[in-house]
This record gives C-alpha cells, sequence and structure tokens, in this order.
C-alpha cells in the first residue's frame, strides 16, 4: 500500500516522536510512505483568526501539492489538528465552487491548481480500517498481555466529520489494542477534551479538564493517544495536577504507533520513547 504523508509542523517540533514512530510501524506493515514535496503549515489554529479565505488556503496548498506529486489519491495525516484542516477543505470543495475559484486564485500565484482529487485520510482511519490486524498479531506474539491501556481520541480526529468512527462512542483503536495481547481500558473519556490550547491561554480551565481525564485513567497502565496536543496537555500537565488533587496521576502517554511499535518488536529508541514527559515505567518493564 502507498500512501502521501503529510507530518505537519508537530511532527517536526514537540513530537518529533509521533512522526518517528509512525514512519517506524508503516515500515513494519509494508506501507510505503512518500512526504508531500515542499509542504507547509496547514494554519493550525492562528489562521481562522486572521483571515477566513487564509484558514482554507493554507491547507489548500498542500492539497494540490498532493496531487501534483501524482503518486497516491490518498494522504496519511498523523496528526489530528492536520487532519481536520485538510479534511475541512476537501470536503468544503465539493460543494462550494466559488471557495474553489477563490482558493485557485490564491494558489494561481504558485502555479498550483486544486482539483480535489485527493482523500484525506487520519492515521488511525488507516490502521484501523487498511491494516491487516493478523499482522499485528502474528509479529506481537502477546508481548504486552497483562497490560491494560486506555484509548485516548481527543476531538479532532473524530469530530465533525464522522468518516470512521463514532464521536460518542469511538472504538476504532480497541482491536489494534488488543491485537498486543493488552487489554482496551473501559472508560468514558476517551473522545472528552483535553483542553487544547486553554492549557496555554487559561491553564485553570485546561488543568480541569486534563486533571478528568487522568483520574478516570486511573487503573490503566498507559494512555495512548493519537494527536500531538492531547499529548502534550496529557504528560505535561501531570506532576502539577497531582500535587493540587493530593493524588499520584502520573501514567505514561504514547502515541498510538509507539506503542504497537513496541509490540511488534522494535526498540524504545527505534519509536523515541526518550522524547516523550512521561516514565513508560512499568510498560517497558512488561515487554522486557
Amino acid at each position: 500500500m502507498k500512501y502521501l504523508y503529510y507530518p505537519g509542523c508537530s511532527l517536526e517540533g514537540t513530537s518529533a516522536e509521533y512522526d518517528i514512530s509512525t514512519k517506524v510501524l508503516m515500515e513494519a506493515v509494508d506501507v510505503q510512505l512518500s512526504e508531500i514535496e515542499d509542504w507547509t503549515c496547514c494554519g493550525a489554529t492562528a489562521a481562522e483568526s486572521q483571515s477566513h479565505l487564509l484558514s482554507y488556503v493554507l491547507p489548500a496548498r498542500n492539497l494540490a501539492l498532493a496531487e501534483k506529486m501524482n503518486s497516491s489519491n490518498q494522504i496519511l495525516v498523523p496528526c489530528s489538528a492536520c487532519y481536520l484542516n485538510l479534511k475541512k477543505v476537501e470536503e468544503a470543495i465539493k460543494n462550494d465552487k466559488d471557495l474553489l475559484r477563490k482558493i485557485n486564485s490564491v494558489l494561481a500565484q504558485e502555479d498550483l491548481v486544486l482539483k480535489g482529487d485527493v482523500i484525506v485520510r487520519h492515521l488511525l482511519d488507516v490502521l484501523s480500517n487498511d491494516i491487516d490486524i493478523e499482522t499485528i498479531k502474528e509479529t506481537s506474539q502477546n508481548k504486552l498481555s497483562g497490560l491494560t491501556v486506555a484509548p485516548y481520541y481527543g476531538c479532532q480526529c473524530l469530530r465533525p466529520f464522522t468518516i470512521f468512527d463514532d464521536p460518542e462512542d469511538p472504538h476504532s483503536m480497541d482491536e489494534l489494542i488488543r491485537a498486543t495481547g493488552a487489554q482496551s481500558f473501559e472508560w468514558d473519556m476517551g473522545a472528552q477534551c483535553c483542553g487544547a490550547s486553554n492549557t496555554s491561554t487559561k491553564p485553570e480551565a485546561g488543568m480541569v479538564l486534563v486533571g478528568r481525564i487522568l483520574k478516570s485513567a486511573k487503573g490503566a497502565d498507559a494512555i495512548l493517544t493519537v494527536c500531538p496536543m492531547c499529548q502534550m496537555n496529557l504528560e505535561s500537565s501531570q506532576k502539577k495536577i497531582s500535587h493540587k488533587e493530593g493524588i499520584d496521576l502520573e501514567i505514561p502517554v504514547l502515541f498510538l504507533p509507539q506503542f504497537l511499535g513496541l509490540a511488534m518488536g522494535k526498540t524504545q529508541n527505534d519509536v523515541r520513547l526518550d522524547l516523550n514527559l512521561s516514565n513508560p515505567g512499568r510498560l517497558i518493564k512488561a515487554r522486557v
């Protein structure tokens, strides 16, 4: 299988371990990734506040570059915010030809044209729907049996586009987790907001939301996520929230491909656990 690959800014900075482990995992399941040439920022959360059109043009530029490569009609995107922004353009131009005209009038400055020929796919969508689960089972051989891990989806890979899972009751990670021999933690916080950028702009409010998630994860051996913002929020505030609440809420938080990579025999260095803020602790001991 072949996919175009859009890493996005976070995966080249604060979440480099997500990029590295995704590539390691995709190679292990015989998936070929071709990074979009000359890709740029999707606009993240800042573009919309500056210009409505800009918030479409920035991700549209990357879609146009992908179409120009002509090597696949599907783009694999690990970052949930990037996925949301790119998917927003893909869906919008299907019915809004005036918006497409405006986008292309801007892209023409770089001799780019967006036609709408590519499909944006989240990494979790690809893993849960395109990859043969038996490949993960056979390679893992129950190496992580005895562990219970909490799947955390966050908001942006599930909403507003209900493409591959139910945003109110998501389960797309469950089978992937069980394929490693581990158990999926039963909880109702998997699709609840982690506070997103509120942890920076309104930290007290953000930490309340993060605290609710960490408390609900008590009893799990780790939390798995597929979003750089979620991972950063759930990792970075653990000590502060634990101190405030008077309870130990520290728990390993891994990106899903890190976890699957470990289960499939990759080393800690292969999936760059050293870049995580949380201590993998018991998770690693169970694998030894």
